[in-house]
């Protein structure tokens, strides 16, 4: 097993040892590279680029070409600029970039991209800053080949776009796309394309039509590109501006406003509204810094992730040299780097600071989709729910319906009380002493489906319920659509009935956020039927606004109102009640994480269906959580279920510690990948032996060893390497454990090593010690 160093540089690196790679061919061994690694998160102060090389500035461009960031125009506060510089990010040194041709005229508020083995510079503003005379804005468009260092500008016969400054440009399926910006009266928001791929034919294309939530006419914004969809994020748009997140399709032209109502409260809000800001890209997620925030200059760095759709703040780790707050500047990614350099600072200051930040290497977790799967496949149900009078089925899994549910975890023991009972009675036997109630009572391989009757509940609005328990989220219907609109209702019904607080926040958010002109008498109704007095309070108070109420009262809908609501309406209207502000924290619920950290922390005792074997000893778990989270176990239930429910556990031919088997239920289970270093030992080979959905668990084990091998644990990793035939690890340790002898012979743990191991160490030390050290030893003695 061959583990790969991390591509990332820091002058921090681990202990350094000349290892010995070569073993006999018939051993199978790990394989550890000790190299340079960078903390995850963190920031770092470059070099700044020094004034003889190139001014500070702000308002420029930067784009990321192999190895190196070229930065582009901007002004340094006098003047506009149009020198090109290159900052190499292995040798963390700056340089003017060779050029020849003629380069675009001093600009700022450009943009430039990369296409192949080029950079375009498009638009921008022009003229002098200084003296203010021929100032205007461009549409001209500028090609530099990396290769040449040759400048040229491409004529483009036809339509031209409208020149503009401060516009967002990207690159996608061959072409330049630019939208929106500021033509130097107003504000735009069209899109123009134009073909890289042939110069001699190239031509803009008119402004393609744009469908769906358009963004507003704005400038000064970020464009990124994730995911196939190109993202806009807040900017100035006059007195329409906002913190709103907008995605473009190419292929449809079709744009979405991304909603920030569904966010759990408690959770991380999107960023506050901003102007001059960054947001690049990196794997699946969005990273905005910076910008001008209702006149403050934030500089805590924002991650959206395009899957989950939900915004976070990133934490930098300890030793992070943090840029300040700042606008104008520009950001580009190189590796799993992002670089930061210049921009405006406080007291408008113009800034030449380069910063790294350190992006987190780690696939993603897949826990909220690998139990997701499970619920789609339905595969290992052993649970079946009889709803409503129609008593429609709905089929389920006990062990994530038991820890996520307590409402839910008590109608399943009332079942299975009875079925039990209704087993005595059939087979006339006399059932063993044991816990009542409990599934431990019947062994797993003979449990029959389970049937539990839920008479409150309808199967389209318990199926959005079961789906939030797999998944901690409910996939949102159309918004604003009535029939949809009730539906959450009814899930809204069942999460009070079912005490989910974290159900409820997400029906009331979606539902509050959902109810318009058109919906609101009939959300208002359904609320009053249900008696959902919070969702009843919102929708007639959003109906006796001044702006809303003359229209609401035309609607034919209101002379189909009962006449209860419409007299509560006028009386509402006239005499407004006093608003009561409650300081009560809203209670958020527990998370899927929380949920099935207790669990398998003893909640889940009960309901354990599976027994694992380590070394002969018995660990009860649950086998749809195994299956969902590896494909190990899942085709092994499927195909291969052991007769006696017991399975023995070993990784290859290696049997871990009972700690580091610890550590693999809880990633199992809740996904956490916190865990001793002599653990990810052990785990390395663990993703591929179990069929995890990634190999984040190898990723953080690697990360783990690099960081963390010291005196106080050298021993327990001495140890593990050696069971699991680590060499080049256990060589590591003896390394430390000779250099740091005086330490290690304190430890506690040395008189619990075995016999061969302890031979290593005094052969290690022999080979090590200097007959000079000998002699000074024999004198101390």
């Amino acid at each position: 097993l061959a583990l790969a160093t991390m591509s990332c540089k820091s002058t921090k690196v681990a202990p350094s040892v000349d290892f010995d790679h070569s073993c006999s061919d018939s051993v199978e061994y790990l394989t550890l590279n000790f190299g340079p690694f960078e903390t995850v998160h963190r920031w770092r102060r470059l070099p700044p680029c020094d004034e003889f090389v190139g001014a500070r500035r702000s308002k420029h461009t930067v784009v990321a070409y192999r190895d190196a960031i070229y930065v582009f125009g901007g002004d340094n506060g006098k003047n506009m600029l149009n020198d090109l510089l290159r900052f190499d990010v292995k040798d963390c040194s700056w340089c003017r970039a060779f050029t020849t041709g003629t380069p675009p005229a001093p600009r700022y508020h450009h943009s430039a991209v990369v296409y192949g083995s080029s950079m375009f510079v498009f638009g921008g503003y022009t003229g002098d800053i200084y003296s203010n005379s021929n100032l205007k804005n461009k549409n001209d468009l500028f090609e530099y080949k990396f290769a040449t260092g040759q400048w040229t500008e491409w004529k483009v016969e036809g339509s031209l776009p409208v020149a503009r400054s401060a516009h967002g440009a990207t690159v996608y399926s061959d072409k330049l796309w630019i939208f929106a910006g500021y033509d130097g009266n107003a504000r735009l928001n069209d899109m123009w394309t134009i073909n890289l791929q042939d110069r001699e034919h190239a031509c803009w294309e008119r402004p393609i039509e744009q469908s769906g939530e358009i963004p507003p006419s704005c400038c000064n914004f970020p464009v990124a590109v994730c995911r196939d969809k190109m993202f806009v994020f807040s900017g100035q748009s006059g007195a329409k501006i906002t913190n709103n997140l907008f995605q473009f399709e190419f292929k449809g032209h079709m744009w979405t406003r991304i909603p920030t109502e569904h966010l759990l409260r408690g959770s991380p809000p999107p960023p506050q509204r901003r102007y001059g800001h960054t947001m690049v890209a990196f794997d699946r997620q969005l990273y905005v810094f910076g910008g001008a925030a209702d006149n403050t200059l934030p500089n805590e760095l924002h991650c959206y992730d395009v899957d989950s759709q939900s915004w976070e703040v990133i934490h930098p780790s300890m030793d992070s040299e943090m840029p300040s707050g700042r606008l104008f500047h520009a950001a580009a990614v190189i590796q799993d780097a992002m670089y930061i350099f210049g921009g405006t600072v406080d007291n408008n200051v113009r800034s030449g600071e380069m910063y790294r930040f350190q992006f987190s290497c780690y696939p993603k977790c897949t826990l909220h989709e690998d139990y997701g799967k499970l619920w789609e496949n339905r595969q290992f149900c052993d649970v079946e729910f009889i709803l409503g009078e129609r008593e429609e089925r709905v089929l389920g899994h006990i062990a994530i319906v038991t820890a996520r549910c307590q409402w839910l975890r008590k109608k399943i023991l009332q079942a299975w009380d009875r079925q039990r009972q209704k087993t005595k009675q059939d087979s006339c036997e006399e059932s063993d002493e044991g816990a009542a109630g409990g599934p431990r009572d019947i062994p797993a391989s003979n449990r029959p489906m389970l049937e539990v009757s839920i008479r409150e509940a309808e199967a389209q609005p318990f199926e959005v319920l079961m789906q939030f328990l797999y998944t901690d989220k409910i996939q949102y219907p159309r918004r604003g659509h009535v029939q949809d609109v009730l539906l959450i209702m009814d899930v809204y019904k069942l999460a009070l009935s079912f005490q989910l607080s974290r159900l409820e926040q997400l029906c009331v958010q979606y539902i509050e956020a959902s109810v318009d002109l058109q919906n609101v008498l009939s959300v208002c109704e359904n609320a009053n039927k249900l008696q959902l007095d919070q969702l009843k309070e919102h929708c007639l108070n959003f109906v006796v606004k001044e702006s809303h109420f003359n229209q609401v009262i035309m609607t034919k809908e209101f002379e189909r109102l009962s006449t209860p609501l419409i007299v509560e309406i006028v009386r509402r209207k006239q005499q407004p009640p006093l608003r009561l502000y409650s300081d009560q924290p809203v209670d958020i619920g527990t998370s899927l994480v929380q949920d099935m950290k207790a669990y398998l922390e003893g909640g889940g005792l009960e309901f354990c269906d599976i027994v694992l074997l380590l070394d002969g000893q018995p660990r009860p778990a649950h086998k749809a959580i195994l299956a969902a989270r590896s494909s190990y176990f899942e085709a092994m239930f499927r195909s291969f279920m052991p007769v006696d429910g017991q399975v023995n556990i070993s990784i290859g031919e290696m049997v871990p510690s009972k700690q580091a088997f610890e550590s693999m239920l809880r990633y199992i289970y809740y996904g956490d990948v916190n865990m001793p270093p002599e653990d990810s030992l052990y785990l390395f080979a663990a993703p591929y032996y179990y069929g995890f959905s990634n190999n984040r668990l190898q990723a953080y084990c690697k990360q783990n060893l690099e960081m963390n091998v010291t005196v106080e644990n050298v021993l327990q990793i001495l140890e593990a390497a050696d069971k699991t035939q680590a060499l080049d690890m256990k060589k590591h340790c003896l390394h430390i454990i000779v250099h740091q002898f005086i330490k290690v012979s304190k430890l506690p743990n040395l008189r619990s090593l075995s016999q061969l191991l302890l031979l290593d160490i005094i052969e290690s030390l022999a080979t090590h010690i200097s007959d000079k050290q000998c002699a000074e030893m024999g004198s101390d003695i």
